[in-house]
């Protein structure tokens, strides 16, 4: 499939590969891009580096570059920021790479017609807001890609907020998080018990004093959920810790430098202490949801999905199991 730029008629301005359609009677001419430019910009910017898109693609870095060069010929315009860090859209790019993740929804959806099986060279990306569950997802996609070799994934740890953002935004393909209400929009979704941890030497909270609460702070779902407790018992509360993800967390409570809210299935997995004993009141509920955009191939999607949702909506010993497989979290980047 070829995208349509529209362009002035020019007998050397095309590039070698693009297809330029001149129409009668003055009509202006059609220059269209082939998909693989679109799909090279794609993980070009999924991926945030032109080396690992090669390795992606299955190219060369220099064949990347050339792509990109030769795309930004046929559109004429720059689709990164010249001489910044890293790879920076401009607002022209960022139109670009919007249009041309549709055309590609629409160029899979198309070849998946005449398709029984799932289609070759596909990567699905995945966002979740919490370390513990991007913990235990690599041991599911490695089952998933037993059933499916040809299909790829990137893996993105976020707040839950931006990441919902981006999948109405078709930017990721599976969400996986947690949310303060039922969400009506997710394939599925479970009330999780919350609870407050402690470390495992007794730990008293001094009645003048606010609750130290240990926490990964905003816009982390899981702080706001605490705070919300809290206040709503009249409680004033110190924040005395901010960590990096569940690894950091779960040391700062272990020390005893205060109390946070977790769900059950973590406490019960990781072997974290209840405080069963303690002043505060207990949290409502949150909802654990995984969430399937719209589009795309979204019968791999769904697939996928529900895979996810059969461990950590199941039993909490099938996802212990899964867990402990996977080593534990050796780099927690965010939480829910």
């Amino acid at each position: 499939m070829l995208l349509s730029v529209g362009g002035k008629s020019s007998a050397s301005g095309s590039s070698a590969g693009a297809r330029v359609f001149c129409g009668l009677w003055g009509q202006a001419c059609m220059t269209n891009i082939p998909t693989d430019l679109l799909r090279t910009l794609v993980a070009v910017v999924d991926l945030r580096s032109y080396t690992k898109a090669a390795n992606s693609l299955g190219v060369t870095q220099p064949a990347v570059s050339a792509q990109i060069k030769r795309l930004q010929q046929l559109i004429g315009a720059d689709l990164f920021e010249r001489g910044g860090q890293g790879v920076a859209l401009t607002s022209r790019g960022e139109r670009v790479v919007a249009r041309s993740r549709r055309l590609l929804s629409l160029n899979d959806e198309i070849v998946g017609l005449g398709a029984a099986s799932v289609r070759t060279d596909l990567m699905v990306r995945i966002g979740t807001s919490s370390d513990f569950v991007a913990s235990v997802i690599p041991a599911i996609l490695a089952r998933f890609r037993a059933q499916h070799p040809d299909v790829r994934f990137v893996l993105r740890a976020d707040f839950h907020e931006p990441l919902l953002r981006q999948l109405h935004a078709g930017d990721i393909d599976v969400l996986v998080g947690l949310s303060l209400t039922r969400p009506p929009d997710a394939r599925h979704a479970e009330p999780q018990e919350m609870l407050w941890t402690r470390g495992g030497v007794a730990f008293e909270i001094d009645a003048g004093r606010p609750i130290p609460l240990v926490s990964c702070g905003e816009p982390c779902t899981y702080h706001r959920h605490a705070v919300k407790t809290l206040r709503g018992a009249g409680l004033e509360y110190e924040q005395v810790f901010i960590g990096a993800g569940m690894q950091s967390i779960n040391n700062a409570v272990a020390s005893g430098l205060g109390t946070t809210v977790c769900s059950r299935r973590r406490a019960s997995v990781l072997d974290l202490t209840e405080w069963v004993d303690g002043p505060l009141p207990k949290p409502a509920p949150l909802h654990s949801a995984v969430y399937v955009r719209e589009g795309g191939s979204r019968d791999v999607y769904e697939q996928l999905a529900d895979q996810i949702a059969a461990v950590i909506h199941g039993p909490y010993e099938v996802q212990a199991r899964v867990y402990a497989a996977s080593g534990g979290p050796r780099a927690a980047s965010s939480a829910a």
